[in-house]
């Protein structure tokens, strides 16, 4: 082997590698939603979190970017340690389609239609299709689907390239005797640890020992080993991602060691059992890329079946050897572990927004209630209820600019720059909630009581914009753009009501009906209860964008045109409940 055969060895492994995470990206955001939708069937049942993690990373191709996603699930409190161990289970089964795609590699004969099957034959198709996508069309799916084509072509010539450097290999003696070490099966599982933990992958790890077998020169009896460790130093990655996580985090990754770790013991001890005692003849064959890919799968699926009725043993070890904290330790509210999959990332950042939301609604509640029967538990609510959404505002929008860079499909680019507004706007309604309490407490202060209409007045108006905030919060967190067309037309009403309001008071004023000081927080709570309707406005004004950008054009103008018919229709609705 000269210098040339190891520099196309090096391109065709780069190749191989890069076009194995290439293809994994553009698979895992053209899955976007559907892979999110396969993650929340996450339950308690072992079989729907073990098919779960099968599906998942079947569709990624990459056991190791499942179960650091896990390990983002966990630390954010999304997802329990039990739960989680199935899903890992099921990921080391997923990840074994990647060896059954290369095996296609090893298909000889002379009949056209099975020479079709080869990826050698099919391939600069799908690379010309592939290319075509991508640099035809301005829809983000189809160049996903273009980056799929290119990323398994780009795979498959790797692969290629590096068969055909290593081939020379065949008859070097040196070579031979390398994998003949291998057969020891220590060294053989030791050797595919260290091989798997290098390059973070088992599956490109697989691809590897296939391309290798395509000499001849590795046997069944070496392959089986270097499988077995390669089941164990794929959870390196896992292991680095959990690094700085919470307690149940760190436990997931020691559970796929723990569950790699034994499952291969057990298996290998059964191999060398049978090794020694029946010899089997097939162990000193040549091993072949289908051979490889079956027995990998085998191999996991055997683990799977060996660990899964134990899950809750695996769990209670993981338990024992990681004791919880003596300290309550916080889930992370958004994990930066996500950021890979970004339709993952989107969904929790949904999650947390809508807790925000809530958290804002429920704070401008409290304070007009304050306003009325004034509680001093209730005023340090609504002030810590304030200091979390300022924090989640900081959170959330750091966490939006650091995935916006990343590929995003167009109804997530939408979702983050609805996002991205929404946080403002409730950060802003809590501010007001603060404001509102301070009036109440100016009003305990000064001994201010409201008279018997303004107090009527205030209770309409706090109507008014209590049905603001739940339409608005409704629009937002069931994307219900009917709720959020009522939210224009009702705060056209209550900008109409402010003013009557202010006005009926500057009456009382003329007629000795009010004091002063009285008018002064009358105008703040007016000022403010006027501002919290255009955010509201503005919330829902956001889900109506971004519905009108992820809709059919059709579907879109309907939406338009009833909104105009139904306009007028809301606002005389309104008008008569609240300025009647």
């Amino acid at each position: 082997m000269d210098l040339f055969d190891v520099l196309n060895l090096i391109g065709g492994l780069s190749l191989f590698l890069f076009g194995m995470t290439l293809m994994g990206q553009a698979l895992e955001r053209r899955a976007g939603n559907k892979l999110k939708s396969l993650l929340g069937r996450m339950t308690t049942n072992r079989f729907a979190g073990l098919l779960t993690g099968l599906g998942v990373t079947a569709i990624i191709q990459s056991s190791s970017a499942t179960t650091v996603m896990v390990v983002g699930f966990v630390n954010s409190g999304m997802m329990t340690l039990k739960q989680s161990i199935n899903v890992i289970m099921g990921a080391n089964i997923g990840t074994t389609v990647t060896a059954w795609i290369l095996s296609l590699a090893g298909i000889e004969s002379s009949n056209v239609f099975v020479k079709l099957l080869k990826p050698s034959s099919f391939t600069p198709i799908l690379a010309l299709m592939g290319i075509v996508c991508y640099m035809t069309s301005k829809d983000s799916k189809r160049k996903d689907t273009g980056l799929i084509l290119l990323g398994f072509a780009t795979l498959m010539y790797g692969m290629d390239a590096m068969s055909d450097a290593v081939s020379v290999l065949r008859d070097v003696p040196s070579f031979q005797q390398l994998f003949l070490a291998f057969t020891n099966p220590v060294l053989g599982v030791i050797a595919g640890a260290v091989l798997t933990a290098i390059i973070q992958s088992s599956s490109a790890s697989v691809g590897i020992l296939q391309s290798l077998a395509s000499t001849g020169a590795v046997s069944y009896g070496a392959a089986v080993p270097i499988i077995m460790g390669q089941n164990i130093g794929t959870c390196i990655t896992a292991i680095l991602s959990s690094i700085g996580t919470t307690r149940n985090a760190k436990r997931a990754a020691l559970v796929h060691f723990a569950f790699n770790l034994i499952g291969a013991s057990v298996w290998l001890t059964v191999f060398c059992l049978v090794k020694m005692i029946w010899a089997p003849a097939f162990l000193a064959q040549s091993a072949s890329l289908m051979g490889i890919a079956v027995f990998h799968s085998v191999f996991n699926i055997l683990c799977t079946l060996l660990m899964l009725p134990f899950s809750q043993v695996l769990e209670r070890i993981v338990c024992r050897i990681l004791p919880d904290a003596k300290v309550p330790e916080k889930a992370q509210e958004l994990d930066e572990r996500l950021l890979t999959s970004p339709a993952l990332a989107m969904g929790r950042c949904s999650q947390v927004l809508d807790f925000m939301a809530r958290t804002a609604v429920a704070a401008l509640k409290d304070s007009l209630e304050n306003v009325i029967h004034y509680d001093e538990e209730r005023a340090e609510n609504i002030r810590r209820a304030e200091g979390v959404t300022d924090h989640l505002e900081d959170v959330i929008g750091t966490y939006l600019l650091k995935l916006t860079p990343r590929r995003l499909s167009e109804e997530e680019s939408a979702r983050a720059t609805e996002y991205m507004k929404l946080i403002g706007d409730y950060e802003r309604i809590a501010d007001h909630a603060v404001s509102i309490l301070e009036s109440s407490e100016e009003m305990k202060s000064k001994n201010v009581v409201f008279s018997e209409n303004a107090a009527h007045e205030y209770s309409v108006i706090r109507e008014a914009v209590t049905e603001i905030l739940d339409l608005s919060y409704q629009a937002f967190s069931k994307d219900d753009y009917y709720a959020a067309r009522k939210t224009e037309p009702l705060e056209q009403v209550i900008d109409k009501l402010k003013e009557d309001l202010r006005t009926r008071h500057f009456i009382r004023l003329q007629n000795r009906e009010c004091s002063v000081a009285a008018g002064f927080v009358w105008s703040d709570l007016l000022t403010n209860l006027e501002r919290v309707s255009d955010h509201c406005s503005s919330i829902s004004g956001c889900v109506l964008d971004t519905a009108g950008r992820n809709m059919n054009m059709h579907e879109n103008q309907r939406i338009i045109r009833d909104t105009k018919e139904d306009y007028e229709q809301q606002y005389n609705m309104y008008l008569a409940m609240y300025c009647g």
